[in-house]
Parts: C-alpha cells; structure tokens; sequence
C-alpha cells in the first residue's frame, strides 16, 4: 500500500494520545510575555514615576500601583514554564481533548461531531517559531489548540474539516 492510499488519521501522527506541545513553544510564549512586561514596565514608569516626580501623583496612588504591577509582571515572568508543563492535547477520531491550566485547571472535550468550523491563526510571533493555533468552533462555544506545530496544525484542520464534510454528506 502506497503512502497516497493510506487514510490520514490522528493516530497516524500519535495524537490520539495525549501529547505535550514542542519546547519551541516555550520560546514563544517567552517573547510574547516579554513584550507584555515591556508594555507594562513602560505604562509604569512613563505614568507613575512621571507623575511621581512631578509631584502630580498622591503619595498612596503610587504605593498602590506598584503592588500591582510587580505580580504581574512575576506572573507573565513565569507563567510560560508553568503553562507549558501542564498543558496536554489529544485528538481521536471521534474527539479532541485539551487539558490546560496553572491555577484552575481545565479538561475540555470536543465531539468531533460537533464542530462547525476549525480555523488555524499564526500571528508574527507564531510564524517566527514555526507555530499555529487551531480554533475548533461548536455551537456550546471554542476551544483552542494552541502552540502547534504549523505542519500539526494544518494537519488537525484538513483533518477536523474532512470529518465535518463527510458528516455533512452522510446526513444527505
């Protein structure tokens, strides 16, 4: 048997057990972090510290703020090893699985029969690493795929979109 005439599958690729995303993701994650830190490390010293020194800013407005920023950038700092470790996919022939969270963990499942619409995003920092999300669409809301290998994400959607034609055409 050719390779053309093997049937693509989720198996052929090993997702139909729970697979950990690729350590470039890690990266990714990282960047987009770091750029959000640089955001915040900007909006905190061209407003706060601006107007601190201008002596525009009440004295506990300041002492206010800064509990605020410094655990959010910790979180963003280091939110990606955490992510990362705990975040797990699956994809079989009859569902998707996603398990995610740091703080509130989260199991979703996705009947493949359900789907309605699969898109695949890559935005710049995705496209530098080589990376994709896919969003599966259902009628009860979304779920995403995220930090795919492009090439797996492509995959998941040419597959996910096979399944949903088939299905349609069955109900003919």
């Amino acid at each position: 048997m050719d390779k053309e005439d093997e049937q693509v599958s989720p198996k052929n690729w090993g997702l139909d057990e729970f697979r950990m995303l690729n350590p470039v993701s890690k990266k990714a994650m990282y960047l987009s972090n770091g750029i959000k830190i640089a955001i915040l490390a900007a909006i905190y010293i061209g407003i706060f510290m601006g107007l601190r020194m201008a002596n525009d800013l009440p004295f506990w407005l300041f002492y206010l703020a800064t509990p605020v920023f410094v655990p959010l950038i910790a979180y963003y700092a280091v939110f990606p090893g955490i992510f990362y470790r705990h975040y797990r996919y699956r994809m079989d022939d009859d569902c998707i699985e996603i398990r995610r969270g740091v703080i509130f963990h989260s199991h979703i499942l996705v009947p493949v029969e359900r789907v309605h619409q699969v898109q695949v995003t890559k935005g710049p920092i995705l496209r530098k690493f080589g990376l994709a999300n896919v969003t599966v669409t259902t009628a009860g809301g979304t779920a995403s795929l995220q930090y795919l290998d492009d090439d797996l994400a492509e995959f998941v959607a040419e597959n996910l979109n096979q399944k949903i034609i088939q299905m349609l055409k069955a109900r003919e």
